[in-house]
C-alpha cells in the first residue's frame, strides 16, 4: 500500500513538473515574439524619422513632384498611427514601402537629386532601415512560428487552451507586393 502511495506521488510529481515546463515554454515563446515585434516598432521608428528628411531633400529639387511628396507623407502617417493586429500594421507598412519606392523612382528622373550627397546618405539609411525592418519581419515571423507551434502541438494546446494564449499573426507582404517591380521610361 505504501508503495502505491509513492508511485501516486511521485506520478503527480511528475505530471505537475511537466505542466510548469510547458507552461515556463509557452511564457518565454510569447516573449520572445512580443519582443520580435518591439524589434520591429524600433526600426519602423526609425524609418518613420527619416522619411521627412528625405522628403525635405527632395522638395528642393522636385517642386512639381507635390503629389507624390504628398502620398509618401499620407502613408507615413497611416503607418505611424495604425495601432490593429499585426496584418493590419503589415498592410500600413507595406502600403508606405511602395511609396517610397516612387521617391527612389523620382530621384532617376533628377540627376542633381542622384548626386546630392544628403539625398544619397538618407537614401543609404533609409534602404539600410529597410533591410534591418526586413530582417526584424523574419526574426518576429520566426518567433510566432514557434510559438504557436507550441501552441497547436497536442498535448500542449489542453493547457495553452485552458490557459487562453492565442496565435500570432505573421507579418506578411501584400499581394501587389509579391509581384515584380516594372520600370518604365
Amino acid at each position: 500500500m505504501e508503495n502505491l502511495i509513492w508511485l501516486i506521488v511521485a506520478v503527480v510529481a511528475v505530471i505537475i513538473f511537466w505542466l510548469i515546463a510547458v507552461y515556463n515554454g509557452l511564457i518565454t515563446l510569447k516573449n520572445r515574439t512580443s519582443e520580435a515585434w518591439s524589434d520591429i516598432d524600433v526600426q519602423l521608428k526609425r524609418r518613420y524619422d527619416l522619411i521627412p528628411n528625405l522628403i525635405e531633400t527632395v522638395k528642393g529639387y522636385a517642386q512639381h513632384e507635390q503629389g507624390t511628396l504628398q502620398k509618401v507623407v499620407e502613408a507615413r502617417n497611416a503607418a505611424m498611427n495604425q495601432s490593429g493586429s499585426a496584418q493590419k500594421k503589415a498592410a500600413a507598412e507595406n502600403m508606405l514601402s511602395n511609396t517610397l519606392k516612387s521617391i527612389f523612382a523620382l530621384a532617376e528622373s533628377y540627376p542633381d537629386l542622384k548626386a546630392n550627397q544628403n539625398f544619397l546618405k538618407l537614401q543609404d539609411e533609409l534602404s539600410d532601415t529597410e533591410n534591418k525592418i526586413q530582417a526584424a519581419r523574419r526574426f518576429y515571423n520566426g518567433n510566432a512560428r514557434d510559438f504557436n507551434i507550441k501552441i497547436e502541438v497536442f498535448p500542449n494546446n489542453l493547457i495553452a487552451e485552458a490557459l487562453n494564449f492565442k496565435k500570432y499573426d505573421f507579418f506578411e507582404a501584400e499581394a501587389g507586393e509579391k509581384n515584380p517591380v516594372t520600370v518604365k521610361f
